[in-house]
């Protein structure tokens, strides 16, 4: 990949470079062209020396050059400045030889343009100086009359200066291209190899490009799909952590109610001589593991059912207060046959909000249950009501043995119970916390619960009031 880049690179820089050449070459026959069309509009072309110069310097007429910002001066034989007008760039009033011919061989360099004739009757030199705007000195002049050797010389000399100029700009083309390259294909490598690792299962892989271009851009593109990648993987070993731990879960509940039917059966048809007492004590027990087994496949059913992409809610606009007094006013014979104490404070306000009647009744159901459940008789159970925020709050507390801290954050998870033994006297199934968060979900609510220092827990319901 690095070497296709770099070799596009090359060319391309190397057509440019060509285009370059061209353009300069336009240049300098535009500049040219510019000259010529301007060259009669400067003023040093204006007023040239042979325009004004006189026998007599003492009749020159310098008056439009020293307008136009010029200088006129005269230097005799004794190269003494005998006139001078406007600008004066001598400096002087006697020159001698060597002066004088320094002036006259280094004018050129100097940032002003002069005009210098010599006028033989008169035996003066007339110099017209003029400030230079911009000057651009290149000329190739060819002679016949000079001597081979020399043409040789300059000819090779001028070949090798044209061909070390094209040799470093070819040298910086290659170098600028390898460079204009490495900088796509590093971080192009970067990348490969970072979706390589996530192709072989290195979901935890992130590209780090250290760049602020479109490359940045891509790289948190990246990273990002990466990230998700990443989290999906996460919640799908999750989930079948989770399928297997219910599968091992359920399989225990049943195993036992089922064991249990089985031995009971297995005894009554291989004992002849037993008393009715006894053979109504073991159908009892029967009877009670069959309404086990039962009731836990029910609850695991309607988790199911709450769970399908086709289940609805039948919603209706009910009004709450009242409807969460009759559900209170119902537990009220359970509580006081378990010897539980209770206290409502639902207020008499009309508060409306769209339930599902028969569903949303099984929330307040299972909390209580499980309340009768987990904790001693004589235990507190409050019911309240508020509305924040267009929010019905509904708080079921007790004052019980509340929940492990090591189970708070998987109480609504399937088959998790406070009994970690998972015995069938002092539990349920462990779904109805399960099936409670789920009904309060659908009515677009939830059902959390919150942290308590104190004695006992306080599950929250929370519905959208309207």
């Amino acid at each position: 990949m690095k070497r296709k880049l770099s070799n596009q690179f090359f060319i391309n820089f190397l057509v440019i470079f060509l285009m370059t050449i061209l353009d300069t070459v336009l240049a300098f026959v535009l500049l040219s062209f510019a000259s010529g069309f301007i060259s009669g509009s400067l003023a040093k072309n204006r007023y040239p020396a042979s325009a004004i110069i006189k026998e007599n310097y003492n009749q020159i007429d310098a008056s439009e050059v020293v307008e136009s910002g010029g200088g006129v001066q005269v230097v005799d034989k004794e190269y003494r400045v005998v006139y001078s007008k406007g600008l004066d760039t001598i400096g002087k009033d006697k020159l001698t030889v060597e002066e004088f011919t320094v002036f006259l061989t280094e004018s050129k360099n100097k940032p002003y343009h002069y005009d210098i004739l010599y006028h033989p009757k008169g035996e003066f030199w007339l110099i017209v100086s003029f400030p230079t705007s911009i000057r651009l000195d290149f000329a190739l002049v060819y002679n016949k009359a000079a001597a081979a050797s020399d043409f040789m010389r300059a000819g090779w000399t001028i070949a090798f200066v044209v061909l070390s100029y094209f040799s470093l700009l070819a040298l910086f083309s290659f170098i600028y291209s390898r460079i204009t390259a490495a900088s796509i294909t590093i971080p192009l490598n970067k990348l490969c190899d970072g979706t390589r690792l996530l192709r072989e299962g290195d979901y935890s892989v992130r590209v780090d490009l250290r760049l602020k271009n479109e490359f940045a851009e891509l790289q948190n593109t990246f990273n990002d799909m990466a990230a998700r990648i990443e989290h999906e993987i996460f919640l799908r070993k999750k989930s079948e952590e989770d399928r297997r731990r219910l599968i091992l879960d359920l399989s225990h509940d049943l195993k036992n109610p089922m064991s249990s039917i089985q031995g009971y059966v297995e005894l009554l048809m291989k004992k002849s001589g037993m008393t009715k007492q006894e053979r109504d004590e073991h159908l009892e027990i029967i009877l009670n593991n069959s309404k086990r087994a039962n009731r836990l496949l029910t609850e695991l059913f309607e988790l199911s059912q709450l769970d399908s992409p086709e289940f609805s809610l039948k919603l209706a606009k009910t009004e709450i207060c009242e409807y969460i007094r009759q559900i209170c006013g119902e537990l009220v014979p359970l509580l006081e046959q378990e010897r539980f104490q209770y206290e409502f404070n639902i207020p008499e306000d009309n508060i409306f909000a769209m339930l599902d009647t028969d569903r949303f009744g099984r929330i307040i159901q299972n909390l209580a249950s499980n309340a009768m459940r987990y904790n001693p008789r004589g235990t507190l159970v409050t019911v309240s009501l508020t509305v924040y925020d267009n929010q019905v709050l509904i708080d079921f507390s007790d004052d019980g043995i509340g929940i492990p801290d090591h189970l708070a954050d998987h109480i609504f998870k399937p088959f998790v119970r406070a009994d970690d033994s998972r015995n069938s006297k002092t539990g349920g199934s462990g779904l109805g916390l399960s099936i409670a968060k789920k009904i309060a979900e659908a009515h677009g609510g939830d059902l959390t619960l919150l942290p308590n220092k104190n004695k006992g827990s306080t599950f929250r319901i929370t519905i959208p009031a309207i």
